[in-house]
């Protein structure tokens, strides 16, 4: 098995149900963090990892993602026309030109793992990555690259971790496992959303993964979970009985915007660290509220 990855599938089919009635027409991918929207973050991401195909597995009523990406023949013609090059820099680096795209539809709203599968045609026999959007990391280096990096020693499917609070592992797959290193556990376990009194541990799954296509055989045959949905995390622990699973403690600071208050988090976080905006920002939040 190669240990070059070269694809990466981002989940965008959700309904962003928590973010109404904002995403009553955008989805909750495309909102903005200070002056990008979520979707970029992960695909930069993603292409600082050294991954050039992105796989979106898109839904109804979702054309801003695939537009997004797309050249804006009008508007850059405006910029240059007008001498705007700094801007028009900024909007042609959205998809540099050895980046490839690639659509795909999910037809019904089944859980993440379905998602997943639906791009089963394009990843074929390759060990591929997931990137949740909604999971918004910061790291240095980015999360992926470390993670990328792990895989090139250890040739098997990695799950990005951390420790979350023992009220909060009903909201995550939550692992257990043998350390193998200062940051890698060999997995012995994943339970999706168990309650605090079951948890087998508080190492949550964050929304990075890397898996090999064995991970597909499992995704197919298995049940729908929790939620009636087919859930990924069920995937990997079928995964489990046949392959070396391990998760990865990243270095970097996760925001959960896929809640309201992680999402003005990142805002607020993302806008102080700005190279344009921090300061005259930080000197705002100072005068006002004393507190940055």
């Amino acid at each position: 098995m190669t240990t070059k990855i070269t694809k990466a599938i981002f989940p965008v089919a959700g309904l962003g149900t928590r973010f109404l009635p904002a995403t009553k027409a955008l989805p909750k991918e495309m909102l903005p963090v200070v002056d990008k929207p979520l979707i970029q973050y992960a695909v930069e991401e993603a292409y600082a990892a050294g991954i050039r195909e992105m796989i979106f597995v898109n839904g109804r009523n979702k054309r801003a993602i695939p537009d997004h990406f797309d050249t804006a023949y009008e508007l850059e013609t405006e910029m240059e026309a007008a001498g705007k090059t700094e801007l028009l820099e900024t909007v042609r680096s959205i998809k540099p030109d050895d980046m490839h795209c690639i659509y795909l539809r999910q037809p019904k709203a089944l859980g993440l793992g379905h998602a997943v599968l639906c791009a089963e045609p394009v990843v074929r026999e390759e060990p591929f990555a997931v990137l949740l959007a909604d999971d918004l990391m910061v790291g240095e280096p980015p999360v992926l690259k470390q993670m990328v990096e792990q895989f090139r020693e250890w040739r098997t499917s990695i799950l990005a971790v951390q420790e979350v609070p023992a009220e909060h592992t009903k909201r995550y797959g939550i692992v257990s496992g043998r350390p193998v290193g200062d940051r890698m556990l060999d997995l012995t376990g994943i339970v999706e959303k168990p309650a605090p009194e079951v948890a087998p541990s508080r190492l949550g799954v964050a929304g990075r993964y890397i898996l090999t296509p064995g991970i597909f055989k499992e995704i197919r045959n298995q049940p729908r979970g929790v939620g009636g949905e087919i859930q990924l995390t069920d995937g990997i622990a079928g995964l489990l009985r046949r392959e070396k699973v391990f998760a990865y403690t990243y270095q970097g600071q996760r925001y959960d915007c896929g809640s309201k208050e992680g999402f003005l988090q990142a805002n607020v976080e993302l806008a102080l660290a700005h190279p344009t905006l921090g300061a005259e920002f930080k000197r705002y939040l100072d005068a006002r509220y004393g507190v940055a």
